[in-house]
């Protein structure tokens, strides 16, 4: 692990680990690799955590100034807003994430631009194509530090290739230094490989992906030996007869 650790700590993409344990946090302040935090409602609710302010004020704290990430979670685009401005005002390295449209597929833009415009530091998500990244680049200064998530692990679920997304999201923002691009939603250890050689700038783990870190550049050779004697032992253990 001693050599990932250097290889990690030497890419150039960020690594913000996805979560909402605060117990993992604690864990994960320890490793020097990890550059933010980000969280979501889905992972909220499988937490269990029932008062999202009190849960995201504790958060807060443990990130030593690091991004953090927290959603709105009204439907509403005036309580969008609203909600936004309250999140912002928890703490200087909080950013809003914003869904790039609400569920009725009402595009959030508007509420983007003004919040933008306003200094908000923001976290756009659930992007899944080059158009929505598209349709949003007017709304976006050069000035405001936002995130815009591009869920490659959601794009590739569907069978297309997530790198061409981000390639060209990547090429309509230069210039943009104040724009930073997430590889959200990654499936596996891979994912941050790709997302590094595409140039994106942060790539969100949770933490099952964080625990298989340990695997990067693992002998292949031992690998697969480790694999045989796992299916032997098994074997082995479950009494199997031919």
């Amino acid at each position: 692990m001693v050599n990932n650790l250097k290889y990690i700590r030497n890419m150039k993409i960020d690594i913000f680990a996805d979560t909402a344990n605060l117990n993992e946090i604690r864990k994960l302040n320890k490793l020097g690799y990890i550059k933010g935090y980000t969280t979501n409602p889905t992972i909220i609710k499988n937490n269990n955590i029932k008062n999202y302010i009190t849960f995201a004020k504790k958060m807060i704290k443990l990130t030593n100034n690091k991004p953090v990430s927290f959603e709105v979670i009204s439907d509403d685009l005036k309580e969008i807003e609203k909600q936004a401005l309250k999140i912002s005002s928890w703490g200087k390295n909080v950013f809003v994430k914003i869904p790039i449209s609400n569920t009725k597929e009402i595009s959030t833009k508007k509420i983007i631009q003004k919040l933008n415009k306003n200094n908000i530091k923001l976290n756009i998500t659930a992007i899944t194509s080059f158009k929505q990244v598209k349709h949003l680049k007017s709304s976006i200064n050069k000035k405001t530090p936002i995130f815009i998530s591009i869920f490659a692990g959601r794009i590739a679920d569907t069978g297309r290739d997530a790198n061409k997304v981000m390639k060209k999201s990547i090429n309509l923002f230069k210039g943009y230094k104040n724009v930073r691009f997430i590889w959200a939603s990654p499936r596996q250890v891979y994912n941050l490989i790709e997302a590094e050689k595409v140039g994106c700038h942060i790539i969100t783990l949770t933490n099952d992906i964080l625990n298989k870190l340990k695997f990067l550049n693992k002998n292949l050779d031992q690998y697969s030996l480790e694999t045989v004697k796992m299916f032997y032992d098994d074997a082995v253990k479950s009494k199997l007869k031919i």
